[in-house]
């Protein structure tokens, strides 16, 4: 069973649909990518996962069980863990201490049902960015945000992390990196579900890709099926196998003439 199932969602912003009947599922030990052009409703869908939005319809469940109707702190109990598009760090903070406050916020949270037990600075070491650790978090490099952002989501062990655009602002290593640490927390038997604009760190991590297009999921599969799909070619990677062997025709009588 799918550790997150989203079922025929439905998100609907006056007379615009954002999300249109949306059906996708996640599975623990695994990358999952959603992507999709900008409006696409890839945020929407996290905020309805999440619980920031109510859907207009459809139904969301994870591990097993119906959360539709949870609070979003209910979610987090369970197991839920969530970056955002925008930088949402403690700016006057250290980097440390956001990483201190989100453990403690969840050992008071959870008690005993879901302690945390990692440690701060070694959560910093792995995501590395533990050079930065006194360093307040608004002075940071976006990236280092980022990831200081992950930090802090693992400071909660989630069974199930949502990730949104989490490799702005990094470099090419840095991106390298990142896509290699995805693949351990994912083999650790967490769900990750990321939505990402870096298509080749999207295609090198992702063992399942779900593409959106104005809310409406148009394709699921693995990378490759994904990459050579026609209809993802045309709505979201900008061209397909009919436009190039056109463009090659033409090309070719251009030569010609």
């Amino acid at each position: 069973m799918p550790l997150l199932e989203v079922d025929d969602v439905v998100v609907q912003f006056g007379g615009v649909t954002a999300v249109d009947h949306a059906s996708f599922v996640a599975e623990a030990g695994r990358v999952t990518g959603l992507i999709g052009p900008n409006g696409a409703g890839k945020t929407t869908c996290f905020n309805v996962i999440t619980g920031l939005q109510k859907p207009n319809r459809g139904r969301v469940r994870f591990d097993g069980r119906d959360i539709t109707r949870l609070s979003v702190p209910r979610r987090s109990r369970r197991g839920m863990a969530r970056t955002f598009q925008r930088l949402e760090a403690f700016g006057s903070l250290s980097v440390r201490e956001n990483v201190r406050v989100a453990r403690d916020i969840h050992r008071g949270i959870a008690g005993l049902v879901r302690p945390a037990s990692a440690d701060v600075d070694g959560l910093l070491e792995r995501v590395g960015i533990a050079a930065y650790a006194d360093e307040r978090a608004d002075s940071i490099p976006t990236g280092t945000a980022r990831l200081l952002e992950l930090a802090r989501c693992l400071a909660c062990d989630p069974q199930l992390l949502l990730l949104d655009e989490p490799s702005s602002g990094l470099d090419e290593q840095e991106t390298d990196a990142f896509g290699l640490l995805l693949a351990r927390l994912a083999a650790e038997g967490r769900a990750i579900v990321m939505v990402e604009h870096d298509m080749d760190l999207v295609m090198s991590v992702c063992d399942e890709i779900h593409v959106l297009d104005f809310g409406r999921v148009i394709a699921s599969d693995a990378p490759g099926a994904i990459r050579a799909n026609p209809d993802v070619q045309r709505a979201y990677l900008g061209y397909s196998d009919v436009d190039e062997a056109e463009a090659l025709g033409e090309q070719t009588m251009e030569m010609v003439l």
